[in-house]
């Protein structure tokens, strides 16, 4: 059966066997190059987005596959026939200074709008993951200015996780979790010249774990 998750799973499944990012594979099928970002998949209110089936037709015949190949995962991908290796994951990339501002986030903390930047990530994804860049030095050492974090809206956050917030008023900041009750926050920074935050729940928007860094 075709689910929202098949459909996705199926273009992404068809780029990396033809060596491609999904922006190179819309782009080759003469697609705007966003048309199969990770940010488009789920609207800003939580509904599935669908492609259409023009754009999955265009693919198609671009890479000379068939709908039968695209719905079985197998395909003409070969490395005798001239593909690379399958390239990294291409993920939404944000400044942490620009999370701030509005139109980027969904009310459930996953990506939205059409103004992120993309960047490749050398680990396998799951649906929703993003990535920020660290502004300021309230977590050095562990994590500078301009190092990227790869943020999970999905997982479970635990104390001593390193973790996003953002608050309500549109403040957006990497620490560590501290201390969570059932109604207050309480987040540390790596840098001890920072003191310690402490949050009332019903002022924070939303909070993702950070699953990976490139430093």
């Amino acid at each position: 059966m075709l689910t929202h998750r098949t459909i996705w799973d199926g273009i992404d499944s068809l780029a990396r066997r033809h060596g491609l990012s999904v922006s190179a594979l819309a782009k080759m099928a003469g697609l705007d190059a966003t048309a199969f970002n990770v940010s488009k998949r789920v609207s800003k209110d939580g509904r599935e987005r669908w492609p259409s089936t023009e754009s999955i037709a265009k693919i198609l015949e671009a890479t000379g596959e068939t709908l039968d190949s695209f719905e079985n995962g197998s395909g003409s991908y070969s490395q005798h026939a001239g593909f690379a290796e399958p390239p990294p994951a291409v993920i939404p990339l944000l400044g942490l200074a620009q999370a701030g501002t509005g139109g980027f986030f969904d009310s459930a903390g996953f990506p939205a709008g059409r103004n992120w930047d993309e960047v490749e990530l050398p680990v396998s994804t799951e649906r929703g993951i993003y990535a920020l860049e660290i502004h300021g030095d309230s977590m050095e050492p562990v994590y500078r200015e301009g190092d990227r974090v790869v943020v999970s809206p999905t997982e479970q956050v635990r104390r001593g996780d390193r973790v996003v917030v953002r608050t309500h008023d549109g403040e957006v900041m990497a620490k560590i979790l501290h201390r969570q009750s059932a109604k207050q926050l309480e987040l540390h920074s790596a840098n001890p010249n920072y003191p310690p935050r402490v949050f009332e729940l019903k002022d924070i928007d939303w909070i993702a774990r950070i699953i990976w860094a490139s430093q």
